[in-house]
């Protein structure tokens, strides 16, 4: 229906245009963007980035400058069908997740429920998404009524919702009589204090601190492949006290273990790092490689939230397959 109204010349609503009610959950705020801590030369390394244009990212690197943060908001709505992937309300839609059917008409679901709807289509795209965002938006559903999902549980998925107490409603098409969406793409102050009660529930009170994690990715997710990851993070570990970890291999008890007390989460840019960085202490801060050709400023915005210190190094080579000087790495941890 989508493709039909845009060959038609139609635009297509986003379905909070048909909500019969909406507040603010939580007000906007600043938020202080802070300098990465990296080297001279190394912005200029920079050939391609996603997410943003080149000038946005470095902007985003170079910080020194407060960034206002929307508000928080609910949507309430009525008489609403969900079938494969995609949230329908009248002539509005929102798509979930990518669509199994070609076919532009289906029969619509029979089971009628009232829900409180947190996921997302990046989180549904993405791990670190998922983990860093829609778990947050979860707390403001479960305040509103019952959590639901269309996600299936997939990887370290599962043993993050027990340990989050998180038990959403899962089906894939129904209809909703009522239903509550967010908007909760601000990292206003709100959604920072969400991100505490996160690390709270995850790691406790009392952690063991030691002076860091490299997180290998390896060739998981999107082909982005550091040539040399092994070798710096054996230096690391020789050098550097650093501990290593696979978080494909690795079980959530291990990573919370590990990440918990990091006094840094270091490795290549990618959701893998996700976990550190939710995990890791509020006086820790975040090592990240960036590929030349892709870098990416989405995960400074989450230490910037909680008012951590974030560095990088640009690496040389392609997007798929890159190195990074493992001295310029040492010499970055040594910036104050």
């Amino acid at each position: 229906m989508d493709r039909l109204r845009r060959l038609l010349g139609r635009p297509v609503q986003d379905v909070t245009a048909r909500a019969v009610d909406h507040w603010t959950v939580a007000r906007g705020s600043r938020v202080e963007i802070k300098p990465a801590k990296v080297l001279p030369g190394q912005l200029d390394r920079i050939r391609g980035t996603e997410f943003g244009s080149i000038d946005e990212v470095i902007r985003d690197f170079s910080g020194g400058f407060d960034s206002i943060q929307g508000a928080t908001t609910a949507y309430r709505l009525e008489n609403v069908t969900l079938m494969d992937g995609v949230l329908y309300s009248a002539d509005a839609t929102r798509h979930l997740r990518k669509r199994n059917s070609r076919l532009p008409f289906r029969r619509k679901p029979k089971d009628e429920i009232r829900a409180t709807m947190y996921e997302s289509w990046t989180g549904n795209r993405w791990f670190g998404n998922w983990l860093a965002e829609d778990t947050l938006t979860y707390r403001l559903a479960e305040s509103e009524g019952m959590p639901f999902t269309t996600n299936r549980t997939i990887g370290h998925m599962s043993a993050y919702e027990q340990r989050l107490d998180m038990t959403p409603t899962r089906m894939l098409e129904v209809r909703f009589a009522d239903l509550i969406l967010f908007e909760d793409f601000a990292h206003n102050e709100h959604k920072r204090q969400r991100a505490i009660d996160f690390r709270r529930r995850m790691v406790g009170q009392h952690v063991r601190r030691h002076p860091g994690v490299f997180l290998l990715r390896g060739s998981a997710g999107d082909r982005r492949v550091l040539l040399n990851e092994r070798e710096i993070a054996e230096t690391l570990a020789a050098k550097r006290g650093f501990q290593v970890l696979d978080p494909v291999r690795a079980d959530v008890d291990e990573i919370v273990r590990v990440c918990g007390g990091a006094d840094v989460v270091a490795g290549t840019e990618g959701s893998h790092l996700v976990h550190g960085l939710m995990l890791m202490p509020p006086d820790a801060r975040a090592l990240v490689i960036q590929p030349p050709a892709r870098a990416v400023s989405v995960l400074k915005m989450f230490t910037d939230r909680q008012g951590q210190d974030f560095s990088l190094v640009v690496g040389e080579g392609s997007n798929e397959a890159f190195s990074a000087d493992v001295g310029e790495i040492e010499h970055t941890l040594d910036l104050a």
